[in-house]
């Protein structure tokens, strides 16, 4: 059948998209191919929207205004070109994120590639995915691949050990390719590398309770879409990515934690002003929404990475990580002003007055009044 140009260039950027997910997914596949294949998928994919908008998407000659050429072929814009006229903004979440894979493509090790496959899995997710709304959102739902790809039986992100084995990888990733991904994130704004389109994070929820025929194995929700409370708990719950693996409370243990009343301490000793614990510090637990109130039907609901609920003495506990978390957010004046809105109580400077020196006496040795 004789289809448009850009619907031939169109099918072969879907082609490439579904290898490279296969590539994936594949207990043996290969992350160079991987890469390989999404990159290939995106340059079809934008050349076949430039051909189908009738813009000249080949370099030029600057002096002749003629088509370069190679083997006797027009030669085509590349990627990162391509990537920069589609996406003119040059923080769009969605050009940065194949940005980041064009330069991973260009520098990545074969020995460090299940390291590096770990580390980048929520980008590599929202590369996919990006690709798939642009094909939709320019050609239209018929050219969706979301009928041909499936959600793939992963037993290292569905349990707590294989969770622990994915971690493990993670930190022996050597500091070469960790350089990569640091440096090239070091001057991305951190909304920007907070967006899904630029890192696709998710967490998993077993669902329970009766079943319905028209029940998938996976149900996509979109926040936009809940209620207030509904939208509350799902960003809660969206902010780490603790693997779920039955219903059950955070960790109660107290070993090296510390009581509200050292935390204030320990930061006050820090500080060059006061830092209250039932001022500041109760203030900043409740707008940070690293725990529940006092009267929650739920304690047990905290961000573990800085509170944990001790169930057996009915308190908090909190982490080194929450002390150096306050001092961050609030360690100097300035901070502390944007902050709480106010300025901060300073600490009195307290010095011994200046004692005078001894009169000297220049009567002899020996001599008394």
């Amino acid at each position: 059948m004789a289809y448009a140009r850009w619907k031939h260039i169109l099918i072969e950027s879907q082609r490439h998209a579904l290898k490279a997910v296969d590539e994936w997914n594949c207990s043996s596949g290969n992350y160079s191919d991987f890469l390989t294949h999404m990159h290939k998928a995106w340059h079809y994919l934008l050349h076949a929207e430039f051909h189908m908008a009738k813009i000249d998407y080949h370099y030029k000659d600057a002096q002749t205004g003629q088509h370069k050429l190679i083997d006797g072929e027009a030669k085509a814009w590349h990627l990162e070109w391509c990537l920069k006229q589609r996406y003119t903004n040059s923080a769009d979440p969605v050009r940065l994120n194949a940005e980041l894979f064009v330069a991973l493509r260009n520098k990545v090790e074969h020995r460090y590639e299940h390291n590096l496959k770990i580390v980048t899995g929520g980008k590599a997710q929202a590369l996919v995915m990006n690709c798939e709304q642009e094909m939709v959102d320019h050609f239209g739902p018929a050219f969706s691949l979301a009928d041909r790809l499936r959600f793939p039986i992963a037993l290292q992100t569905l349990t707590a050990e294989g969770q622990a084995q994915l971690q493990e990888a993670a930190k022996k990733l050597p500091k070469k390719p960790r350089d990569l991904v640091a440096k090239f994130e070091a001057s991305i704004e951190s909304d920007v590398l907070d967006d899904m389109k630029y890192d696709y994070r998710v967490r998993l929820v077993p669902i329970v309770g009766k079943r319905n025929d028209a029940d998938l194995a996976v149900n996509f929700v979109n926040l936009d879409e809940l209620t207030d409370d509904e939208h509350a708990v799902m960003t809660k719950a969206g902010r780490t990515g603790t693997v779920i693996t039955k219903v059950k409370h955070v960790e109660t243990m107290n070993r090296e934690k510390l009581r509200a009343s050292d935390v204030a301490k320990r930061v006050e000793a820090e500080l060059p002003f006061h830092f209250s614990l039932y001022g500041e510090h109760t203030e900043m637990w409740r707008r940070l929404n690293i725990r529940p109130a006092k009267d929650a039907p739920d304690p047990c609901i905290t961000d573990a990475r800085y509170c944990i609920y001790d169930e057996p003495v009915s308190t908090y506990l909190y982490t080194d990580a929450w002390v150096k978390k306050i001092i961050k957010e609030i360690g100097t004046v300035e901070k502390y002003r944007k902050f709480f809105g106010k300025d901060p109580r300073m600490k009195k400077v307290t010095t011994l007055p200046k004692q005078a020196e001894p009169a000297h006496d220049h009567r002899p040795i020996g001599k008394t009044a």
